[in-house]
């Protein structure tokens, strides 16, 4: 009784309806990623059961994509280990802008966080408390875009993995979450700076597209953060 009073409480909460708002706009997108994805999954040859568990345990869509066709050839662990790990780095950047806002809480509940915190929930997030300061509030907008986000994403993939057969490849609705990533990316960019750390790392990424296991993702976030480094630190120097 005292866990649904709290969740009444949360729900109405001005924070938490805010999380829900702002992350029920990319959503379109976000059930179309989802929906490849599980897609994918079964017509990579994984049964039922491990589809349905690399969404629930996994849940990082472009880890999956790019893991399932090393599955299906039977790449060695290693490989399969290593390419994840260099497509997800950028979540270590995430982290350590989380840590400004979540580092003070208990472990459980930072690990708790790093499992439900996403590209589009970092995003909005820091779109909406700009300055990295602990507020109370953050916490209710967090878990108001997990509210939408985590159902989203884990509704469509089995809605994907039990309608595999039926959808076909060539309508390439993945496509649509890229482009709201793409738009959300944008909405950033709004500083002289920011936009050179993007072409960069587009820019280097592309460049480097042909190197294995996704590393040319490494090269563009190396590159990207030492071109914001170094734009960082000349402006300091001249203020």
């Amino acid at each position: 009784m005292q866990l649904v009073e709290r969740l009444r409480a949360l729900a109405a909460d001005a924070d938490f309806r805010q999380g829900v708002r702002d992350m029920a706009s990319p959503s379109l997108g976000l059930a179309a990623w989802g929906l490849v994805t599980g897609v994918t999954m079964v017509k990579s040859g994984l049964s039922l059961p491990l589809a349905f568990g690399m969404s629930l345990l996994v849940f990082a869509g472009s880890a999956q994509l790019t893991a399932l066709p090393l599955i299906a050839a039977g790449a060695p662990l290693w490989v399969l280990l290593a390419t994840a790990f260099c497509v997800n780095l950028r979540f270590v950047i995430f982290s350590a802008q989380w840590r400004h806002y979540f580092g003070h809480l208990p472990r459980a509940q930072r690990l708790m966080r790093t499992y439900f915190a996403a590209d589009l929930n970092f995003v909005y997030f820091v779109k909406r408390f700009p300055d990295p300061v602990a507020q109370p509030a953050q916490a209710r907008y967090f878990w108001g875009g997990v509210a939408v986000n985590w159902p989203t994403w884990q509704a469509c993939s089995f809605t994907g993995i039990l309608l595999a057969d039926s959808i076909p490849a060539h309508w390439g609705i993945g496509f649509a979450g890229v482009l709201a990533l793409l738009g959300l990316s944008y909405s950033l960019l709004s500083e002289k700076t920011l936009w050179w750390v993007a072409l960069t790392a587009g820019a280097v990424s592309i460049a480097t597209y042909a190197l294995p296991l996704k590393l040319n993702i490494l090269c563009a976030i190396v590159a990207a953060g030492a071109v914001g480094w170094w734009l960082d630190a000349r402006k300091a120097r001249h203020e």
